[in-house]
């Protein structure tokens, strides 16, 4: 509801997820929540899940930029804070989580408006460990005392790396997106840190990066990608975060036309070649013809991958 794009997208989303992960046995999935400024969600981009490991509980871990009822909590002067207490509260609710197993943390006001629109913009985590800025949040001892109090109760070890101001400020945060980056878990218990361009052409970034690696704390690499298009577009490697973590047997009930494997990848790039245009002008967008390409591909897309029909021109009678 803050974004008109996002406001849009959920009914043909959760078609899409229904159809992947179709078998009620293993999974469910949750209509959105309704679509008012109260209830302001942003998803996975301000939510982070700590464990020992992908299969055992842990905890949750939810962020928020203001509370939608209680005046009580400071907020934003000069961006909206897209995410409300109110609606993490009403996800953790309707799943079915458990007090012990959950953490709030209101977003600093005076980071969002500095541009750290969502929190993964200053912050990422990945199974015991948060990788944030020093100015993230709001009583930033109190919430990383409750993570390691909470997820200790579940057998694990919570880790907090905190990136000084005095190394990388705010500014070279958003900059850079150093924190929409991939923190993700190596063979050998240590982390790999997957960061854009950007990263590397900051200098204080990329000499933080270089100390974070040699101090022997558990991110132990840093990769790069040049990710132009997508930093252009408003999202770095945090883009891919979403990751649903699955047992075998859940694996096997995914629907497998999603599943990529080289035949598909190699029908991929014969439905791109055939139906991205190489072009395209201002004047195009009032060509009628430009929407039958469009449903064209997207018809022809949904019959590759399995899903059936998940948007709302293959729903019309």
């Amino acid at each position: 509801n803050c974004k008109f794009h996002r406001s849009i997208e959920h009914p043909t989303t959760s078609r899409v997820l229904a159809a992947m992960f179709a078998n009620e046995r293993h999974f469910a999935h949750h209509p959105a929540l309704p679509a008012v400024a109260q209830f302001g969600d942003e998803g996975a981009a301000n939510h982070t899940r700590f464990c020992r490991d992908y299969g055992e509980p842990g905890v949750e871990f939810f962020v928020y930029g203001r509370s939608a009822f209680d005046s009580r909590y400071p907020a934003p002067q000069k961006y909206p804070a897209r995410q409300t207490l109110e609606a993490s509260q009403a996800v953790a609710r309707l799943h079915g989580l458990s007090d012990d197993g959950v953490v709030y943390a209101q977003q600093n006001p005076a980071v969002i408006d500095q541009g750290v629109f969502h929190n993964d913009v200053i912050a990422v985590g990945n199974a015991e460990v948060l990788f944030h800025h020093q100015d993230a949040f709001l009583d930033s001892d109190a919430v990383l005392g409750q993570l390691q109090a909470k997820l200790a109760s579940k057998g694990g070890h919570f880790q907090a790396i905190a990136v000084p101001r005095a190394a990388v400020t705010v500014e070279d945060a958003v900059r850079s997106y150093l924190f929409n980056s991939q923190l993700l878990s190596r063979n050998d218990g240590s982390m790999l840190l997957v960061v854009p361009e950007e990263c590397r052409n900051n200098e204080r970034v990329w000499a933080y990066l270089g100390q974070l690696t040699a101090q022997g704390g558990p991110v132990k690499e840093v990769k790069v990608f040049d990710l132009k298009q997508s930093m252009q577009n408003g999202g770095g490697p945090a883009c891919l975060r979403l990751r649903v973590a699955l047992q075998e047997s859940e694996l096997a009930a995914v629907n497998p036309g999603v599943i990529m494997s080289a035949p598909l990848y190699a029908t991929l790039l014969q439905w791109v070649d055939k139906h991205y245009r190489d072009r395209l002008v201002e004047a195009d967008l009032a060509d009628p013809q430009l929407l039958l390409e469009c449903r064209t591909a997207l018809d022809e897309l949904t019959q590759i991958l399995q899903l059936g029909s998940v948007y709302p021109f293959q729903r019309q009678p």
